[in-house]
């Protein structure tokens, strides 16, 4: 029976598999985003999330500890720095994962795994979708029985320069079309 085994050993030993989780938390802390499979990444995320969590408290013994796990000095400085300043408030769920599709060669499940924090687009897009408004439960302001209504925006262009004609004709113009032109000129 295999009561309390929630891990999936990923096909490896345990000695790569641990290899194998630190170097994608690795790559994940320094890129902010990389592509992978989709069994990959929930293992990914148990393993990544708790030492983001350590690095909100930036104190020796968390270096340590998260040093026991990466080994890489490069991602220990990004993590206890940028990364813990970005998600300083957020009480956890770090990491998001985006199914991409089946791989070509073995049809295996592919996902981005990103960090939650550093997708510019998207939180750009949340901050564009959600304007602040408020509301009141009166309808409005009237003023001495009269609706406010927005008052409308007059848009005024500043003259541009004078376009000067050459007078010069392409063809021997008569008399009568020089006194025409003479006249719309004026």
């Amino acid at each position: 029976m295999r009561h309390g085994k929630k891990n999936n050993h990923l096909g490896r030993t345990a000695p790569h598999r641990a290899a194998m989780l630190s170097n994608m938390a690795t790559s994940l802390i320094l890129h902010k985003r990389i592509e992978t499979t989709v069994a990959k990444a929930k293992e990914l995320r148990k393993y990544a999330e708790p030492l983001i969590t350590k690095a909100k408290t930036d104190d020796t013994n968390n270096r340590r500890v998260v040093f026991s796990y990466l080994q890489s000095k490069d991602a220990i400085k990004e993590l206890f720095g940028i990364v813990a300043e970005k998600v300083a408030n957020r009480p956890g769920g770090y990491t998001r994962i985006i199914k991409l599709g089946n791989r070509l060669g073995d049809n295996a499940e592919m996902c981005m795994m990103e960090l939650v924090d550093f997708n510019e687009t998207i939180l750009n897009a949340v901050a564009e979708a959600t304007p602040k408004t408020r509301r009141s439960r009166r309808g409005g302001a009237k003023q001495d029985g009269v609706e406010a209504t927005a008052t409308p925006v007059v848009v005024v262009e500043e003259p541009s320069a004078e376009i000067v004609k050459d007078e010069t004709p392409a063809a021997p113009a008569t008399e009568e079309s020089s006194e025409e032109e003479k006249k719309s000129a004026e």
